[in-house]
């Protein structure tokens, strides 16, 4: 018995040390600005990956879409351009107003080189164009020869 209570106890030790450190690291400078993040589909055809979001607000020069390796990753910044009045005060406030940014691991390679952003009436659609990284091989019986 004795040893499960101090085996608990370094556990709980470890456990708690864990967390001071986690909260050490998300206190830190650069994860201090509250961010948003994207709500997206993701499809897939025979030779596209189509990645969709509603991001009403936001203009395409606020955007920023990069694609690396098997990563999507979307960022951008939505501005709350709206006057409210002195003295106002919110009863519900559900919009991000200000920086956001989503990363998707993609379903297939994609070739960046062919990858297409478009943003109509709120929606942005990004289109990749996938690429085959598997080859078949045939194998060849010399004995057939």
């Amino acid at each position: 018995m004795e040893y499960t209570e101090k085996r608990q106890g370094l556990c709980y030790n470890q456990t708690m040390e864990s967390k001071q450190h986690a909260n050490s690291f998300l206190d830190s400078q650069w994860l201090s600005i509250p961010e948003g993040q994207l709500s997206v589909d993701v499809h897939e055809t025979p030779s596209e990956i189509i990645v969709r979001s509603a991001i009403a607000g936001v203009l395409s020069k606020d955007l920023e879409i990069v694609v690396s390796n098997d990563t999507l990753t979307i960022r951008g910044s939505r501005h709350d351009e709206s006057k409210t009045k002195k003295g106002a005060r919110a009863h519900i406030q559900e919009c991000h107003w200000g920086a956001f940014s989503r990363s998707i691991i993609l379903p297939s390679h994609v070739d960046p080189n062919k990858t297409k952003a478009t943003l109509q009436r709120g929606i942005l659609t990004v289109v990749m164009k996938k690429i085959e990284m598997d080859k078949h091989v045939p194998v060849l019986d010399l004995e057939d020869l």
